[in-house]
């Protein structure tokens, strides 16, 4: 009979070494450009070559923003009910900011924005509507409305002083108190 030793196994330290290749990073530095280039203005007027659309025969839209007339508008009433309502669940975080940038102005959005911003960090409050109890509309001049709202929302009533303008044969919010 014969005996065979027991197989060896090479140890993991005799195993061949891999080599660490090293290879030099790219240059990420952007161009250095003469600052006659820097300056200069491009003949295309466009800011990024790659998208360069043309937006010259939009101008007429672009311009559009024209006050119009109380008889080019509709009834001022239901548009500040509608307006209220979806401020103060703007305001509460019930309701996306979007939602209303078409119906304020730059102002008025950039405050919608900040309060439901804090709405939503404050956390989750009752998920009941705000409910419009009264609307005082005046219209102190022509495509102009004046609106004092009452409010009920989470057992709280709150006044909404609105002041809305016809811009784009539409009532935006260009003014705007909460109570």
């Amino acid at each position: 009979m014969t005996t065979s030793a027991p197989a060896t196994r090479p140890s993991p330290l005799a195993r061949p070494v891999r080599r660490v290749q090293v290879v030099p990073l790219p240059d990420s530095r952007p161009p250095v450009l003469p600052p006659d280039e820097v300056f200069a203005t491009r003949a295309g007027g466009f800011l990024q070559e790659s998208l360069a659309l043309d937006f010259r025969h939009l101008s007429d839209l672009m311009d559009a923003r024209q006050p119009f007339t109380r008889s080019e508008l509709p009834d001022p009433t239901p548009v500040v009910t509608a307006l209220a309502q979806a401020v103060v669940e703007v305001m509460a975080g019930l309701r996306p900011p979007p939602q209303v940038s078409r119906w304020t102005s730059p102002d008025v959005y950039a405050a919608l924005c900040r309060r439901s911003a804090v709405a939503l960090r404050r956390g989750p409050t009752s998920r009941r509507p705000a409910v419009v109890r009264r609307v005082r509309v005046q219209e102190p001049a022509d495509g102009v409305v004046e609106a004092a709202v009452v409010v009920i929302h989470q057992d709280r009533v709150r006044a909404l002083a609105l002041r809305l303008v016809g811009l784009d044969r539409r009532w935006v919010i260009s003014e705007m108190s909460v109570g």
